[in-house]
């Protein structure tokens, strides 16, 4: 733990610049798979976002091979299944019948998730104030699920996708941490998206009409979105969320859905998408589990 703290202590201001970088990338990508939708199958959206991430990052993880040891390849294949494969499948599912905004939001779940599998599976020690923290932010993105013009309940079951893929991104986080710490971000990022990448174009290609989609008068645009999606989106926003993970710890990591929402809302926002006042309330409760979630690891140096 004391190393864990020493991290937060030496880096702070870079880890939050990441944080926030991370926020306002992954916050746009709910919005570019709402415009590859447009024209293409979410099985399509999920396989183009993961070929282009895993075949751009190729050409600088080839001299970096020679790292990774027998023991890491089952572990980085993992990563890559777990952490982005299967997710980006869940959430250009989900979002067929999920506003963009309301995607970003649940993915909120996260934190949450990421501490619990800490906790069971490798001994995370967690203080009250993370509890509380988390919970608030929950608290807050309950508020934006619910939230409607007329203040009633209402639930899609599609949701359901997202908390599955939150419970992998958890899964991910731990097991980056704790079992592949010795790999640098640009390593474990590259070699788990290379290994993603074959398979997901030969399903594309094999699985799918994408050849026969070409005429589509939205083909293009769309597929704009999907490979900045994937180059940027997952690529760019997975070297960041591992080089993090590597500043601090799982916790603060995952803190970063607390702010993704924020620029997913916004974004929906300006594409046309509802805002009401649970939107701004329950905003203000997510920032406020993050701050109380993280405040706390700057100033307890002696755990």
């Amino acid at each position: 733990m004391n190393l864990t703290m020493q991290a937060n202590e030496s880096a702070p201001v870079k880890a939050w610049v990441f944080l926030i970088s991370l926020a306002c990338i992954w916050g746009a990508s709910f919005l570019l798979m709402k415009k590859g939708l447009l024209a293409f199958r979410p099985d399509q959206v999920a396989a183009i976002r993961m070929a282009s991430a895993g075949f751009v990052l190729l050409p600088f993880i080839l001299h970096r091979l020679r790292q990774v040891r027998r023991h890491h390849w089952p572990l980085l294949f993992s990563v890559g299944a777990i952490g982005s494969l299967i997710p980006a499948f869940l959430f250009a599912f989900a979002q067929t019948e999920l506003p963009s905004g309301v995607t970003g939001v649940l993915n909120t779940f996260t934190p949450l998730a990421t501490l619990i599998i800490g906790v069971t599976l490798y001994q995370q020690v967690v203080r009250p104030q993370q509890w509380l923290g988390i919970l608030l932010g929950l608290v807050g993105t309950i508020l934006l699920i619910t939230a409607s013009a007329t203040g009633e309940f209402s639930f899609n079951s599609y949701g359901l996708l997202i908390i599955v893929a939150t419970i992998c991104y958890g899964l991910n986080l731990n097991v980056i941490k704790h079992k592949i710490h010795d790999l640098g971000a640009l390593t474990i990022t590259g070699v788990s998206l290379a290994l993603m990448a074959p398979p997901s174009l030969i399903y594309l290609f094999v699985a799918t009409p994408v050849t026969t989609q070409v005429q589509d008068i939205q083909f293009f645009w769309s597929l704009s979105a999907i490979l900045t999606l994937g180059i940027v989106g997952t690529a760019a926003a997975l070297i960041l969320l591992n080089t993090i993970v590597k500043l601090t710890d799982t916790t603060f990591t995952s803190s970063v859905t607390y702010l993704i929402p924020i620029i997913a809302l916004i974004l929906g926002v300006i594409d046309g998408e509802p805002f009401f006042l649970q939107h701004a309330i329950g905003l203000c409760a997510i920032l406020m589990g993050v701050w109380i979630a993280n405040k706390r690891a700057r100033k307890s140096p002696t755990q």
